[in-house]
């Protein structure tokens, strides 16, 4: 936390006030995050960089700090069960939080009836359904945001965007299968969750929300689906102006500015 940090978060913070009272667009508080953002890395990444070059000469400091990174705090606490006993135990936390949250989750069927994988295919070049080119899977991967962590699949994005040029072809042909054929591939349907606390008592396992974090190649394609989607919709106009509620580029005032 050198002087440049604190005061960039300083006049984010001031920022921020601006905006809440209105003497600040959000655009210019956005502008403002971005710019803090980007000085807190580049001063954690001159300190790494200062640690690694002395190693030799301070390997104390140098090994204190990967300890400081190794630690992770624990995200569930104390939680109180059915009978308001507090359990303390990790698998007790556990099955605690899986109960309670299959407690409130409901199984939607599928609407459609289960086809083979051929028919599918067929249904899908009678309909020649819109899909994507493989430059633009190019595009997704060499924006993926290299700060983000991997999936349970073990694929990180700095490795997927430094690769783009290589991987785009085989990811597109994996891609355009699963358009085709409505299946998803395995690994991808999993994910890493971790309970996140809501506001209320932390010791109420209802007061928790899971956090998923699922693979990288399948969230590009989830937005490769949605940018598809989105233009048929929009080509089409399958939905009026005034109907909308939060497309790229629109907001709630143009939906009361339409209804007027």
């Amino acid at each position: 936390m050198n002087k440049e940090v604190l005061a960039n978060l300083e006049f984010k913070r001031k920022v921020y006030g601006m905006w809440k009272e209105g003497l600040a667009t959000w655009e210019e508080y956005r502008n403002v995050v971005g710019a803090c953002r980007d000085a807190t890395r580049k001063a954690k990444a001159q300190l790494e960089l200062s640690l690694a070059k002395d190693v030799k000469g301070n390997k104390k400091v140098f090994f204190k700090y990967v300890s400081s990174k190794r630690k992770t705090g624990e995200n569930v606490g104390l939680l109180l069960n059915e009978v308001g006993a507090l359990v303390t135990e990790i698998t007790e936390k556990v099955e605690l939080l899986d109960a309670t949250f299959a407690s409130v989750f409901t199984a939607k069927a599928c609407p459609q009836a289960s086809q083979s994988l051929e028919v599918r295919e067929k249904a899908w070049r009678k309909e020649n359904l819109p899909w994507v080119e493989e430059d633009q899977v190019r595009d997704h991967l060499s924006k993926l945001d290299t700060h983000k962590s991997m999936g349970p699949d073990g694929m990180h994005p700095q490795v997927l965007r430094e690769l783009a040029d290589v991987i785009a072809e085989p990811l597109f042909i994996v891609f355009e299968r699963s358009w085709r054929t409505g299946e998803v591939p395995e690994h991808w349907r999993k994910a890493s969750v971790t309970p996140a606390s809501k506001k209320g008592k932390k010791e109420d396992p209802r007061n928790y929300r899971l956090v998923s974090l699922t693979s990288v190649p399948g969230e590009v394609m989830e937005q490769l689906t949605l940018d598809v989607v989105s233009k048929q919709v929009e080509e089409k106009n399958a939905i009026r102006l005034v109907k909308h509620d939060f497309p790229l580029g629109e907001s709630m005032l143009t939906t009361a500015d339409n209804l007027l």
